[in-house]
C-alpha cells in the first residue's frame, strides 16, 4: 500500500526553500554592496532595496545586522578558501607551500577590500558580543568559513614539522596569529603610509607599497615557521 505524505510536509518543504532563496539573494545584495561601497556605507535599507523588499523583511531572516554581514563575510571565505586550495603545490616543499597560501591571501584581499573590512569588524567584537548578536546556526557556518581556510595553513605548517623543515609547537595557533596579523597588515598595504620619527618627537610619514606587504607578510610567516 501506497502512502502520500501529509500536503503539509510539501508546504513546508517549498516555504523553506522560498526562505533559503530569499536569505541567499539578501546576502549577494550585501555583498554587492560591500564591493561597491565598502562595509561602512552599506545601509539595510539599500540592501532591502535592492532585493526589492522592505528592511522589515530583512530582519525576518536574520537576527541583526551583525548576522548578516557575518553571513556576508562566509561568501568571502568560501572564495578564498578556493584560492589558496588552487594555490598550493601538494607534495611541494613545505616552505613553498606556505609563501604560495600567505601569497594567494594577499592576493585575495587586496583584490577584495570589502573583505578585509567584513572581517575586521567582526574581529572587534569579544566573544561574548557575537554569541548575543548572532545565532547559532550563523556562528557554525561563520566558523566553518574560518576553519576551511585555516585548515590548508595548518596542513602545510604540520607539513613543514613533519619533514623538519619547520619548527612550530602549535601550528593552529600560528595559523590563527598569521590570518589576523595578515588583516591588519593588508589594511596597511591599502592605506599606503608609514609613520615613523624623522627626529625624536617628530613624526613623518612614508609610503608602503602593496608589493613590500606581500614579500613581508611571506617573510614573517616563513620566519615564525622556523624555516
Amino acid at each position: 500500500m501506497v502512502t502520500r505524505a501529509p500536503e503539509t510536509d510539501g508546504r513546508r518543504s517549498a516555504a523553506a526553500a522560498r526562505r533559503r532563496a530569499r536569505e541567499k539573494d539578501i546576502i549577494a545584495a550585501t555583498r554587492a554592496l560591500f564591493d561597491e561601497r565598502g562595509v561602512r556605507d552599506a545601509q539595510i535599507e539599500d540592501i532591502a532595496k535592492a532585493v526589492g523588499i522592505n528592511r522589515a523583511i530583512v530582519y525576518r531572516h536574520f537576527s541583526g545586522k551583525e548576522e548578516l554581514f557575518a553571513l556576508t563575510l562566509v561568501s568571502y571565505l568560501e572564495e578564498l578558501r578556493e584560492a589558496l586550495a588552487a594555490a598550493a603545490t601538494p607534495g611541494g616543499p613545505a616552505a613553498r607551500q606556505l609563501e604560495e597560501l600567505v601569497t594567494a591571501f594577499v592576493d585575495y584581499g587586496l583584490e577584495h577590500p570589502a573583505f578585509i573590512d567584513c572581517a575586521q569588524a567582526l574581529m572587534r567584537r569579544s566573544g561574548p558580543e557575537l554569541l548575543d548578536e548572532i545565532s547559532e546556526g550563523a556562528l557554525f557556518r561563520l566558523g566553518r568559513g574560518i576553519s576551511g581556510c585555516l585548515a590548508l595553513l595548518i596542513a602545510a605548517l604540520q607539513q613543514g614539522v613533519d619533514s623538519g623543515d619547520f619548527t612550530v609547537e602549535d601550528p593552529t595557533l600560528l595559523a590563527n596569529t598569521l590570518y589576523a596579523s595578515g588583516l591588519g597588515a593588508l589594511q596597511l598595504a591599502r592605506v599606503g603610509i608609514l609613520v615613523t620619527e624623522s627626529a625624536p618627537g617628530v613624526p613623518t610619514v612614508g609610503a608602503i607599497s602593496p608589493d613590500q606587504v606581500r614579500s613581508y607578510l611571506v617573510t614573517t610567516a616563513l620566519a615564525l615557521a622556523g624555516n
